[in-house]
């Protein structure tokens, strides 16, 4: 693809961002691609006024996952650092600020689920096809995958999934809770970013930080988690003049206008 971006990048209204990977036939997440993929992550991350991502893929998949003919040619000397840049940047976006919304269409395989699991939030074409294939080339999952699938389906399916290399269908992996809506196929992206406008429209500062309590509270004690939802009530939510805008709509019976402040 030469010098083409294989990221791109949308701004929608309401803070909505739409990035869209894009290296044909299937989006193989290359070097080159990874390195466009962080790059539009440090563009979200500078960027205040962000209030949901959408993320998918250009033409009929979401991603099939690495590039195993560019891997082929790697020393394996340097998949170490590979994989370390890899899990850091899909740990970016996990961390991001903002929620992320995974528009799941074709086939999310291998680090394309990993990527995907990356996200908060995930919308699957009903014929899309998930899975973790790397033990049927001799990888394992290593964008985070074996932490990141078990926390959402349980230990023992995702040993199952990880194991076999098998490929489900959106209608199973919404019944595991991998999915969190499934539509008819071609219709992902438009509800990813119905769902992204909809998050977008409340206050951002309250949704953030619901983002990093549920987050930071998940594989804590419960104790633990509920002093870090207190702190960021008291530090955070409770002082955005956000809250008095709610607070006041509410009274005057009209939307409320949220400015994120």
């Amino acid at each position: 693809m030469g010098d083409e971006e294989r990221v791109g990048r949308k701004s929608e209204d309401d803070g909505v961002e739409l990035l869209i990977l894009k290296n044909p036939p299937v989006n193989a997440l290359s070097t080159a691609l990874l390195g466009d993929l962080d790059r539009r992550v440090a563009e979200i991350e500078a960027s205040p006024t962000t209030r949901a991502v959408v993320l998918t893929g250009d033409g009929q998949y979401f991603s099939a996952g690495a590039d195993l003919k560019e891997m082929a040619t790697l020393d394996l000397a340097a998949a170490p650092e590979l994989v370390r840049r890899g899990t850091a940047l899909f740990g970016r976006i996990a961390g991001l600020r903002p929620p992320v919304i995974a528009a799941i269409n074709g086939l999310a395989l291998g680090g394309g689920l990993e990527l995907a699991l990356a996200c908060d939030l995930r919308v699957a074409g009903d014929s899309a096809k998930l899975g973790a294939p790397e033990v049927t080339y001799g990888l394992l999952p290593a964008y985070g995958g074996t932490q990141r699938l078990p926390r959402l389906v349980g230990a023992a399916k995702a040993k199952e999934l990880i194991f076999t290399g098998a490929m489900i269908g959106g209608a199973e992996a919404l019944r595991l809770g991998l999915v969190n809506k499934v539509v008819p196929s071609g219709q992902e992206l438009r509800a990813a970013r119905d769902l992204a406008h909809t998050i977008a429209q409340k206050a951002p500062i309250a949704v953030q930080a619901a983002k990093r309590a549920i987050s930071g509270g998940h594989e804590r004690r419960l104790a633990e988690g509920l002093a870090l939802e207190s702190e960021l009530f008291a530090t955070e939510v409770l002082p955005s003049e956000d809250l008095a805008e709610g607070i006041l709509s509410f009274a005057e019976r009209r939307p409320a206008k949220f400015r994120g402040v």
